[in-house]
């Protein structure tokens, strides 16, 4: 059984759900320290003039290190209605906005406490659009204590895995003879990115994968399994 894992992200680029597809299981690393300038609150859509920015505010905490699931969102400012209208703008004559528009008009007029809870409505409602069925669990439920690589060959026990997906990024960082000490196999995610039709040129790559729904549709998990 295959396992990947990544912090939950704000509508994520088109690689997460590759990794999520190439996977039987999947978990949510939502008990590691919050990063900021990441991904983990913010993403990328295209525009005609280029590429835009959209970040949901978060509660300065006095925690430097807070974790992923303690995060909570700033409703201080207007930030949903500021993003939906970007998506509207940028994307209702994409060829197949309308057809996802009322999930994602719905989740922005929700009002979302915690970080965690509103990335992972996200990423549970696009794996649906792209006929994802995998397993999915969150690190904070699964008892784990260790930290770094070990934390990773923790999962992987406690859920059953024998294989281990990592993004290529793993490369710098994993200690990857404990894996073979642990009796577990690591892969590396294979993901090169087809380009799909955009809505304006030049092609930008590495966006949210709302870029690729809008524009392609159904279309979407066939061009998602090529990659």
């Amino acid at each position: 059984m295959i396992l990947s894992l990544h912090q939950p992200q704000y509508l994520a680029w088109i690689g997460y759900f590759h990794k999520i597809l190439k996977s039987d299981t999947f978990v949510f690393l939502d008990n590691v320290q919050y990063k900021k300038r990441e991904y983990q609150n913010r993403n990328r859509i295209r525009t005609k003039n280029g590429v835009q920015w959209l970040t949901v505010p978060v509660v300065k905490s006095p925690d430097r290190f807070i974790k992923i699931k303690d995060v909570l969102v700033d409703n201080s400012q207007d930030w949903a209605a500021r993003h939906w209208k970007a998506l509207y703008l940028n994307y209702n004559h994409s060829p197949y906005f309308k057809e996802y528009s009322d999930f994602f008009h719905g989740l922005y007029g929700k009002k979302w406490e915690k970080l965690l809870d509103l990335n992972i409505y996200i990423i549970k409602g696009i794996n649906k659009f792209l006929n994802i069925n995998k397993d999915i669990y969150l690190e904070s439920g699964l008892g784990i204590n260790n930290t770094k690589t070990a934390r990773i060959i923790d999962i992987c026990g406690r859920l059953g895995a024998d294989t281990y997906l990592s993004g290529m990024g793993g490369k710098a960082y994993l200690e990857e003879d404990l894996f073979m000490k642990a009796g577990l196999r690591l892969k590396y995610q294979k993901f090169s990115l087809l380009q799909y039709p955009q809505r304006y040129m030049p092609f930008i790559p590495n966006l949210s994968i709302l870029d690729l729904l809008f524009n392609c549709g159904k279309e979407s998990a066939r061009i998602l399994e090529e990659c």
